[in-house]
């Protein structure tokens, strides 16, 4: 993905949002760039002052990536539970980064490599998915990402070792306001 479509994926992010939380509403993207046409799962970040703010994403390749891009900023500002909304003040201080997600493949978990995999279990009802920047933010090692992708599942941090459990990898392209500012 290039620079000028990751440039533009974060201002659709931004302009979602104030959007949202002028309005309440979420512009549509006329259709015609091609790359945000293509469908993607997509997650967004939103940090003010280096501390998470609001995440939210979809896994699936359902839709178009701009459309994605936008839901999930808003989504991000406006209903991840962990936080009090976004208010309009905070945005021109928030950094939004936006992880575009590859699809998911089985993966066995001598083969994950931290800081290239994120992580989506499943077991039962149970789910849980951790970027592949998650632990390189921690420190962590592949088994501690792979105990903390259980616990965010709700699993038993050795799930993961269960042949009932299904491990699935995925890459993803992660970018944001502050990378694309120093990459100028």
């Amino acid at each position: 993905m290039g620079l000028r479509v990751r440039r533009r994926l974060l201002e659709v992010a931004r302009a979602a949002i104030a959007e949202k939380l002028a309005r309440g509403t979420i512009p549509e993207l006329a259709p015609g760039e091609e790359e945000l046409d293509m469908p993607a799962g997509a997650f967004v970040s939103l940090h003010v002052d280096g501390e998470l703010r609001g995440c939210i994403g979809s896994l699936y390749a359902d839709r178009p990536l701009g459309q994605t891009v936008a839901e999930m900023a808003t989504a991000a500002a406006t209903e991840d539970p962990r936080f009090d909304a976004l208010r309009a003040a905070e945005l021109r201080h928030t950094d939004i980064e936006v992880s575009v997600l590859t699809p998911f493949e089985p993966i066995r978990p001598e083969d994950v490599v931290v800081g290239r995999h994120g992580l989506y279990i499943v077991r039962g009802p149970r789910r849980g998915v951790l970027l592949p920047q998650v632990p390189v933010q921690y420190g962590w090692d592949r088994e501690t990402f792979l105990a903390q992708v259980c616990r965010k599942a709700g699993l038993p941090t050795d799930a993961w070792r269960d042949p009932e459990t299904l491990l699935l990898g995925f890459e993803a392209q992660v970018f944001s306001d502050l990378s694309e500012a120093e990459a100028r």
